[in-house]
């Protein structure tokens, strides 16, 4: 039915209409179920509203439909006939950064909101600096409740000066702006009547239509080894010596009898096959989940990566990165002893030392700070126990991004972007 799939995330101040937005996306996309639609119109009338409120179809925890606001990343699906889409509808309230965090690392785009009447908030940039933190290739920022604004071109021709004169300050590849008003509809399945005056397409035209192939690095082969496949079929003479890496490719294209180098050993030897699912391939490229049979025989497990030969990553224990801290019973600290979770290798780290503080309102970075507490934003050194196999985070989100485990609880305490390997 589609032809590939766009990761989205929705951001932006509390109230701004991140969920309205979504539901909106789903209902008149028809994308919902009659029992899901039922059950809000159920529970809008319970509550007194006038019309469905279709926040609820992504509101499920009972605290968030008390309060009317976004806690937990919230994940919805649908699909047209162009594209799948992944949906994960971030919150906006400022204790809840790290959540917003999770849901954009993954994203191909986001979408930020920004009320019409208020226009832009502390909020509405810092959820900007943290999508071109996390190197989101696409950034649409839409500019809702327009209805409450009158449909005024004046109002977000000023919103759209604000945010361009504050993006200036960003990496941002590719910014589009959209009014829309998520209540009513308008731009955001269907082009809207209210607005002659905007010329450009739909919210859902735009996610349908935005490109996002050469988003993938395709340059440098990354294949981090996941699983090694050994059937036990004894009997079967072709499963006798069968031995197959499994992963998903991470950077770059692999071919069927290319010559591949295996870290850390640096041997190298060539690709016999390469296994899907659906059969046997001639070439993968990212994100494919696939296995691999190599010509000759190499101790590899998981934890390791295969490579080109000529275009190897930095293999390092020691690297700086981009932290952002995401334990409330804790605040890393030199010296923090934790468990660094990259690609397929787990290892233990230390943080050697906070390079700095990072104040994501004003961007200001506050070398003085010694530690970085919950939901806060830092450059951190770290000395991992085994190598890492590492790119940087700018040019491979998937071979430059980790996490930080607590070791005794295996609690998920941060979320990194490599900037060095040393």
């Amino acid at each position: 039915m589609s032809t590939d799939i766009l990761r989205f995330a929705t951001a932006g101040s509390v109230d701004d209409g991140k969920s309205t937005l979504i539901g909106r996306l789903l209902f008149d996309s028809k994308s919902i179920f009659e029992d899901q639609l039922d059950a809000v119109e159920r529970t809008s009338r319970g509550r007194g509203e006038e019309q469905t409120n279709l926040a609820l179809l992504t509101d499920g925890l009972r605290a968030e439909r008390e309060q009317g606001i976004t806690i937990d990343v919230a994940y919805r699906y649908f699909a047209t006939p162009r594209r799948t889409f992944i949906i994960a509808d971030t919150p906006g309230h400022i204790q809840y950064t790290r959540n917003m965090v999770t849901g954009a690392s993954t994203s191909d785009l986001a979408v930020i909101l920004v009320d019409a009447r208020k226009g832009l908030q502390e909020q509405s940039r810092r959820h900007a600096f943290l999508t071109t933190l996390l190197q989101v290739p696409h950034l649409v920022v839409a500019v809702n409740k327009m209805d409450l604004v009158d449909y005024s071109q004046e109002r977000f021709e000023e919103i759209k000066q604000e945010f361009t004169a504050f993006a200036t300050k960003l990496d941002v590849n590719d910014l589009t702006f959209i009014p829309i008003s998520a209540l009513h509809g308008d731009n955001v399945v269907d082009r809207s009547i209210n607005m002659p005056w905007y010329d450009g397409s739909s919210l859902l035209h735009h996610l349908e239509n935005v490109h996002i192939a050469s988003d993938r690095n395709l340059i440098d082969a990354r294949f981090p080894v996941q699983y090694v496949i050994r059937p036990q079929r004894a009997a079967d003479p072709e499963l006798h010596d069968y031995r197959g890496y499994a992963g998903t490719v991470a950077g770059g294209v692999f071919k069927a009898g290319d010559e591949v180098m295996h870290l850390p050993s640096g041997l190298t030897t060539r690709i016999a096959k390469i296994l899907t699912a659906d059969g046997e391939l001639d070439e993968v490229f990212p994100p494919m989940s696939v296995t691999m049979l190599l010509e000759d025989e190499i101790d590899i497990s998981r934890g390791d990566m295969l490579c080109r030969p000529n275009n190897q990553p930095e293999v390092s224990q020691d690297i700086e990165a981009m932290v952002c801290w995401m334990a409330e019973s804790r605040k890393l600290t030199p010296r923090s002893r934790l468990v660094v979770k990259h690609t397929t290798r787990t290892a233990k780290a230390v943080v050697r030392d906070v390079r700095y503080r990072l104040d994501v309102n004003t961007l200001h970075r506050d070398e003085d700070a010694s530690d970085l507490a919950l939901n806060e934003i830092g450059r951190v050194s770290l000395r991992a126990t085994q190598p890492l196999f590492a790119d940087e985070y700018k040019d491979n989100r998937l071979t430059g991004g980790f996490i930080l485990i607590e070791e005794g609880t295996n609690t998920t305490v941060g979320a990194g972007m490599i900037v060095r390997a040393e």
